[in-house]
């Protein structure tokens, strides 16, 4: 029996209308409840060209006002064939009164970040508080994610970074459309 498959006596929800119900504070993010796959393109100026990628992000919540998060992300060619995998996070955004937000997100890479922000309107805009490297991560000093839902089907994202000794400026886009089931 995997994960998945086992019976949580408190299951999450990946949809605003199944149990449990949301926590009265993540009504400004309960959109975003759900799996939302799609592509993007990405570079940076360490990098010696940009790059295509399939992304797959997934929001639920436990009834409480938290809202877990899990992305994943593959690099693709041309045609959309899978290269090799690329990014991979999870974490938990902690919702506050008045639409407020603390999000914990690692990576496998060594990186733990903690961004504070607002969520508004269909729109989410996190920056940077603290970040933790492990021994061997690269430098990263600051981020800033944006997730802005087009209509009630469509999540655009935008991350931008500073890394290695560059100022912040735009890493990642993607257009991620709503998965039926989740």
């Amino acid at each position: 029996m995997t994960d998945r498959d086992r019976q949580y006596p408190y299951p999450d929800a990946f949809r605003p209308d199944a149990a449990p119900a949301p926590h009265e504070l993540l009504a400004p993010v309960t959109g975003l409840l759900g799996t939302w796959v799609g592509t993007g393109r990405g570079g940076y100026p360490t990098l010696a060209e940009e790059f295509t990628y399939a992304q797959e992000v997934t929001f639920s919540h436990d009834g409480r006002p938290f809202l877990h998060y899990e992305a994943r992300a593959w690099l693709i060619d041309a045609e959309g064939t899978p290269l090799r995998p690329a990014a991979r996070e999870s974490g938990w955004w902690r919702l506050k009164p008045e639409g407020g937000i603390e999000a914990l997100i690692t990576q496998p890479t060594g990186i733990a970040e903690i961004l504070v922000g607002h969520a508004d309107g269909g729109a989410v805009d996190l920056t940077t508080h603290t970040i933790a490297l492990a021994p061997t991560a690269k430098d990263v000093e600051a981020t800033r994610r944006r997730y802005t839902l087009t209509d009630g089907d469509t999540l655009d994202f935008v991350h931008d970074l500073a890394a290695v000794g560059r100022e912040l400026q735009h890493h990642l886009s993607a257009r991620l459309r709503r998965e039926d089931g989740k």
